[in-house]
């Protein structure tokens, strides 16, 4: 029995596998309609969602499976004060496998030291999300059609943004990738991630405070949202929240290629004006969100 509890549980190998089965799922969906037939997936998300956790029901149905769960931590036994193990114990006992959303970092660890079926962290914290980092790497290898040789542009909460450490890591083990690391110098990349993923492996990248600056040469700029959920002080959040804001005419030079992706939701980072340009990527991920859970939820259930 395996779980994805961090995108590097997953070989290169495996996650290329992985992107390769999605983009069969999208040209031959009829295919797939009755893989998981009488299986049933467990989404329990002790935090809000709407894509994640719409993304894997969504999944699960076109897998001609069924879904139960909870979408907050005040519907389920939790707000009675009982053990994630324990409540994870339970709903082993109803479902075939598991997708966990929890606030605290390393609660879907805790989780698989008592759980009968496979789980998949759906995000933990500002510690990991693996499966938007899948849905990252299967949207870069749509829109560019490889995963080598890019510059990446990672834009705005750096700090607490899980979904760029996850990137980030799962990235600095293709060949010839770069990183432009853009940010205010509140929310910058933490020392650990530059030292133990970018430094470790000898990845190039720059740090700047200016979107403008390096533009002209990005293949990818990933945008992110000031998470208001991860301050504690609000007033750090009002002061900080609309420090970027991507629009046309800050695309002037960026290359006719640029691919844009945001992990949404989006707030202000991103000017409505921009959805229309063709490089505009971000709801098309969404889409690719769904077609990469389904190839997950087959690799965790061992259906070919």
């Amino acid at each position: 029995m395996r779980h994805l509890m961090n995108i590097t549980d997953f070989s290169v190998e495996e996650i290329n596998e992985l992107i390769e089965v999605s983009k069969d799922i999208i040209n031959n969906g009829s295919k797939y309609s009755e893989k998981c037939k009488g299986k049933q997936l467990a989404t329990l998300f002790f935090e809000p969602s709407t894509r994640t956790r719409l993304s894997f029901e969504s999944a699960m149905l076109s897998l001609g499976g069924s879904v139960l769960g909870f979408s907050s931590a005040s519907s389920s036994s939790t707000a009675k004060g009982e053990s994630v193990g324990d409540t994870i114990q339970t709903v082993s006992c109803y479902a075939d496998i598991i997708a966990m959303r929890h606030p605290k970092e390393g609660a879907p660890e805790v989780a698989a030291q008592t759980t009968l079926v496979p789980i998949i962290n759906a995000g933990d914290g500002g510690h990991n999300h693996p499966t938007q980092t899948l849905t990252d790497l299967l949207t870069i290898s749509q829109e560019k059609g490889t995963l080598d040789n890019l510059t990446i542009g990672l834009c705005g909460d750096l700090k607490f943004g899980r979904t760029v450490h996850s990137l980030i890591t799962a990235m600095s083990r293709y060949k010839n990738v770069k990183f432009i690391l853009i940010s205010p110098v509140e929310l910058q990349l933490p020392d650990y991630i530059i030292k133990d993923v970018l430094e470790k492996n000898n990845i190039e990248y720059k740090v700047t405070q200016s979107m403008e600056e390096y533009m002209d040469e990005l293949d990818i700029l990933y945008m992110t949202r000031v998470q208001k959920e991860r301050f504690f002080n609000e007033a750090d959040y009002i002061r900080l929240k609309d420090y970027y804001i991507l629009d046309c005419n800050k695309l002037g030079k960026a290359k006719k290629d640029l691919c844009i992706m945001h992990p949404l939701p989006r707030v202000n980072e991103i000017a409505k004006e921009v959805d229309s340009d063709p490089r505009a990527a971000y709801f098309r991920q969404v889409k690719y969100g769904k077609y990469i859970r389904m190839a997950l939820i087959l690799k965790l259930l061992e259906i070919k």
